[in-house]
């Protein structure tokens, strides 16, 4: 079997399992958000915090909560890696340094997960599974939350009301996150994950010197990484290392992991609104946009330019072998149009137009099908931009789920699709234009502006995968990427939730003759254009100068 097959095949494979579990998990989400019933676990949750579940949350005051738990969360993680050197299970690793703390931080919280460490070299057991695990279960839930927010925004009439935070948090975690997290991580150990609580191993002489390796809680950390689109790993090779990803079977079930409750929340959204149709609209826009990325993606990578190419059956440098160029591009694909940010290959070593393809997917806004939530709340506010670009063209206001798109409701998603990229391209900018973060590039030319370029467009869009070419450890990039990851996950949320409030006081419009039917292959088509068209004008001049300036060279 060839590599171009081999992969096709497993393509198809996953698109299979993404089908069979699509309605099961969509309509048992939609069950959970819809529920008035409260699980007993889930009581003594809201008791120890001091909440209650039945209260009705206006959308400032759902946005309190979102601020709030996370602005403890980043306080806790902080204090934790700063107490490192004293706590037990610590390896005898020392404290995290301030900027490197807060970096971390921030990165787990906001659902990024960017490592500027060795995993395997600066963090205990502690820290792993007490901090980082569990910022991983609930930042993916904060996301879900959120979604489910503007959702029934859409849903509801003559109301602000959005639901209940603490409760659309507790439920996330309880009910889907951790059981398809156990599942998962039963699987993983059974394929060879690793799953213990070791010390550090001395495991042979290499390259002249002695190689160790520590243990933990792989297994289990891997599961709610992939299942969350939170993407931190516990060694610095990620889901290239064979202690998290040790076949080909557990490569490809991690990107099914990583793409099932993104692609399955469209099928909530359909029936949370009334209408399973919506839902396939918008499924069918997500898949378009995922199916053609990879089909670029391994044109490029599997293009044979020179003897060395055609030997190794496509672009093979920083890759696994055991996985292969097709595996090695639906994953670099997958986990770049979410907010995953795992990665099992290095994204430097793609080609230049590969590399391109992997920060083009981020600079989407990572919304085919997006991480836990914040791909579905991203491409609602997508499709309120394409239905207003179409009520433009035939001159009627525009109506979306029967809902007026106004200028209020306009201006909120117009703030919402600016603030990243501004992000973006004004931190790639200072960086550029300063001394000191230069040093940082491992290489020069186009390559080096694509590191900063990438690392910048990672950070802002909550993804956390690096090009492997920039030393991002200096105070400089641990302090304004933080600041990015900060900034591009809350910012939009400020916005998405005030559209959800705004969306929610109105009533619904009756459909007429000439209200667009968002339903159709036809607004799919439409949505797919603005996308890209958005996408384009936006990062055009800066890709033109990084990936796209690399690959016509080459």
């Amino acid at each position: 079997m060839g590599p171009v097959l081999a992969g096709v095949l497993q393509l198809l494979a996953l698109i299979a399992a993404l089908a069979l579990a699509y309605v099961p998990l969509g309509n048992y989400m939609a069950k959970v958000y819809s529920s008035d019933k409260h699980w007993r676990v889930e009581k003594w949750i809201y008791k120890g915090i001091g909440a209650n579940p039945n209260t009705e949350m206006r959308w400032p005051a759902y946005l309190r909560g979102v601020l709030a738990f996370s602005a403890v969360s980043v306080v806790f993680l902080y204090l934790l890696q700063r107490l490192q050197g004293h706590l037990p299970g610590s390896l005898g690793f020392k404290s995290i340094d301030p900027d490197q703390a807060f970096n971390t931080a921030v990165s787990f919280v906001t659902n990024t997960n960017w490592q500027s460490y060795y995993g395997e070299q600066a963090m205990g057991h502690v820290v792993q599974t007490a901090g980082l695990a569990v910022q991983n279960f609930v930042s993916a839930a904060v996301g879900i939350a959120v979604a489910v927010a503007l959702v029934r925004g859409f849903a509801r009439s003559r109301t602000g009301e959005l639901g209940n935070f603490w409760s659309d948090l507790v439920r996330g975690v309880t009910r889907i996150l951790l059981p398809l997290s156990v599942v998962a991580a039963i699987v993983l150990v059974a394929c060879g994950a690793i799953q213990n609580f070791s010390g550090i191993h001395e495991v042979g002489q290499f390259m002249g010197g002695h190689q160790q390796w520590n243990g933990g809680a792989v297994a289990s950390q891997e599961a709610i990484k992939e299942v969350g689109t939170n993407g931190g790993g516990y060694f610095n090779a990620n889901s290239a290392h064979p202690f998290e990803n040790p076949t080909p079977f557990t490569n490809l079930f991690e990107i099914f992991l990583l793409l099932v409750i993104p692609f399955a929340l469209t099928r909530t959204f359909g029936i949370m609104v009334g209408s399973i149709r919506q839902g396939y609209a918008i499924l069918a826009t997500m898949a378009t946009i995922w199916v053609g990325f990879i089909a670029l993606m391994m044109w490029t990578e599997f293009a044979h330019h020179g003897p060395a190419l055609q030997i190794a059956g496509g672009a093979m440098e920083g890759k696994e072998t055991r996985f292969g160029v097709g595996a090695s591009s639906i994953f670099a694909v997958s986990t770049t149009l979410t907010s995953t940010g795992a990665v099992d290959s290095f994204h430097s070593s793609f080609t230049g137009l590969g590399g391109g393809i992997t920060m083009l997917g981020m600079q989407l806004g990572e919304i085919a099908p997006g991480g836990t939530g914040s791909g579905l709340y991203g491409m609602l506010v997508m499709a309120i931009i394409a239905v207003f670009i179409a009520g433009l063209m035939v001159g009627r206001t525009p109506e979306y789920l029967g809902k007026k798109i106004g200028t209020r409701e306009i201006k909120f998603a117009a703030c919402y699709i600016l603030i990243t990229p501004a992000l973006v391209l004004i931190f790639t900018a200072a960086a550029m234009a300063l001394p000191t973060p230069g040093h940082s590039m491992t290489n020069s030319g186009a390559h080096g502006f694509s590191e900063i370029l990438y690392a910048y467009s990672s950070a802002a869009n909550n993804n956390g995968s690096a090009f492997a070419g920039l030393n991002a450890d200096t105070q400089w990039f641990n302090s304004t990427l933080g600041l990015a990851m900060v900034l591009g996950r809350f910012l939009p949320m400020v916005f998405v939730l005030a559209l959800a409030g705004s969306l929610a006081e109105q009533k619904p419009v009756p459909a007429t003759a000439g209200t667009l039917r968002t339903e159709k292959p036809l607004f799919t088509g439409l949505l797919v254009g603005a996308i890209l068209i958005i996408t384009g004008l936006t990062y055009f001049p800066a890709l033109a100068l990084g990936p796209l300036a690399e690959g016509l060279a080459s």
